[in-house]
């Protein structure tokens, strides 16, 4: 039953991933350059309140260091890629065992 929770999830987040994706292709054929969303622009569109909340947790729980070095890159990668593997993630947790 989990495993079917993870790749029904993965499956979403991989449609998440390839919507973006169309998104970012037609802004990129309409401006004609190559332009990608980050996930920190989208997350901060989508609920400032909760990444205000994320900064904070990181920096108080693990470090001011970890935030800098470490999600802050992350924000700055595009929306698509990072749906894209937390989706394969996802497919992988997810599938079958090998028989």
């Amino acid at each position: 039953m989990i495993r079917f929770l993870f790749r029904f999830v993965g499956l979403w987040v991989l449609a998440g991933a390839f919507v973006a994706l169309v998104l970012d292709g037609v802004r990129s054929i309409a401006s004609s350059e190559i332009v990608t969303t980050p996930l920190g622009v989208t997350w901060l569109a989508v609920s400032p309140d909760l990444l205000a909340r994320f900064q904070a947790f990181v920096e108080g729980s693990v470090s001011v260091t970890a935030w800098e070095y470490l999600v802050v890159p992350v924000l700055g990668a595009p929306l698509f890629a990072v749906l894209g593997v937390a989706g394969a993630l996802l497919l992988l947790i997810g599938r079958r065992p090998a028989a």
